[in-house]
């Protein structure tokens, strides 16, 4: 066990130490503010505060994990190594030139989220509000970068200290907004899209329309096979998540209690784990998202564990407040859907720390790096879309995190044009985990 030495343990220091110790680094911790447990204790230990207490494995602190609520901080980055980093401190005892675990704690907690920024259309906070994006770090985990770091001032310190051994993890994510693209629409939908097809001249999208009605054709968005195949030849921690919202601009699915929709969710849950894609308009509404909570409950006959966020839009802390309500255990929106990157700086699973209450919860919040639902930009061919894709392999591989990627049904199948979605699929399942 790692013992630490604070002038006083809060909520924020024993958030920060536990996920930095415990979380990345496999290593037992507790906290004292008593300096005479700390020199009496015998194994590993090192103090963290303003100034070190005598001889011992001492790292500086800013304020920021002894404060409470918000403030307007004064934030520079400045490159360190290979890396970035910001909160410098001075004192030349200080292991490290930075405090990693204040600039740990501003980034899981997602701090600059709280105070006022400019909003997207759909109401989000965009990638370019982010200090990650401002400074040309958003692309690297910089959280696990910075705890490896840390890790080789504590090997230094005591040779002798064991770390849980970690492997990379790859966790692929099917975000489900249209199960069917013509199928099971209903007879004034189906007239209303064919009715549109023609005065948009798509004759080829009105021809398959009527093919796939008529059952000469599988509908294009049903590639939930070729995702259960994939599961059959090589388990992994793939999970499936579904749309059942209500119809609106924004949710286009088709109803909750239609046969052969529940006959699709309850097949996949015998091959994959299935959650919930919380419509736009339950993301901050408690009634809503417990009306669709309750849906995919009734169709799976079991708990609600997973879900995430149409469009990634998080509006903290309402948002994972109503998932702690209702019990939900993990949340996989924590990212950006136009920008690829690190929307927390980390790689590593982390537990939401709710800043207006200054309390750590029990929701789980695990951090995808690269999203396309169908409208990302920037992948013209199946060479710079598996090039990005193999970039943030091996940097998660470095820091034995956890690859998530985050993708659409509609990507597997041919009505959008760029096919090579389905090999590039195939690619990342067949990646190795070690």
């Amino acid at each position: 066990m790692l013992l630490i030495y604070v002038q006083k343990v809060t909520p924020r220091v024993s958030y920060t130490f536990k996920h930095v110790c415990k979380r990345i680094l496999g290593i037992e911790v507790d906290l004292t503010s008593k300096i005479e447990t700390f020199i009496a204790h015998d194994g590993p230990k090192f103090s963290y505060g303003k100034q070190p207490l005598s001889k011992e494995l001492y790292f500086q602190s800013v304020d920021l994990l002894f404060e409470h609520g918000l403030n307007d901080l004064d934030i520079h980055v400045s490159d360190w190594d290979e890396t970035k980093c910001f909160f410098e401190v001075k004192h030349e005892d200080s292991a490290l030139p930075y405090d990693i675990f204040a600039a740990t704690f501003y980034l899981l907690t997602r701090y600059e989220e709280y105070l006022p920024h400019v909003k997207d259309a759909m109401g989000r906070f965009p990638a370019t509000e982010s200090l990650a994006y401002a400074n040309g770090f958003l692309q690297d985990p910089v959280v696990d970068i910075w705890a490896l770091k840390f890790k080789k001032n504590l090997i230094e310190k005591y040779p002798s200290l064991e770390f849980q051994k970690k492997n990379l993890a790859i966790i692929p994510i099917i975000s489900v907004s249209e199960t069917f693209a013509y199928k099971h629409k209903g007879f004034l939908r189906s007239i209303g899209g064919g009715i549109r097809d023609l005065w948009r001249l798509k004759i080829d999208e009105l021809t398959n329309r009527i093919k796939v009605i008529l059952g000469l054709k599988k509908d294009p968005f049903d590639t939930f096979d070729f995702i259960v195949n994939l599961q059959k030849n090589r388990k992994r921690k793939c999970k499936v998540l579904f749309g059942l919202g209500d119809y609106s601009n924004y949710e286009k699915n088709i109803g909750y209690n239609n046969p052969r929709h529940r006959i699709i969710i309850k097949h996949i849950s015998d091959y994959i784990e299935v959650g919930l894609k919380v419509s736009y308009h339950a993301i901050n509404d408690l009634l809503t998202l417990t009306k669709e909570k309750q849906r995919i409950e009734g169709v799976l006959n079991r708990r609600l564990k997973y879900a995430i966020c149409s469009f990634f839009k998080i509006k903290l802390p309402e948002a994972y407040r109503n998932f702690i309500e209702l019990e939900i255990d993990e949340d996989y929106s924590m990212g950006y859907s136009r920008y690829s990157g690190f929307r927390a700086g980390t790689c590593s699973p982390f537990m939401f720390y709710d800043l207006d209450y200054e309390v750590q919860t029990p929701l789980k919040i695990h951090s995808f790096c690269f999203a396309n639902l169908g409208y990302r930009e920037g992948f013209e061919s199946e060479t710079s879309a598996r090039n990005e894709i193999i970039s943030y392999v091996e940097k998660i591989k470095k820091v034995d995190g956890v690859f998530i990627p985050v993708f659409s049904n509609i990507l597997f199948g041919e009505l959008y044009g760029q096919l090579f979605w389905k090999s590039i699929f195939e690619f990342i399942w067949n990646l190795d985990d070690e």
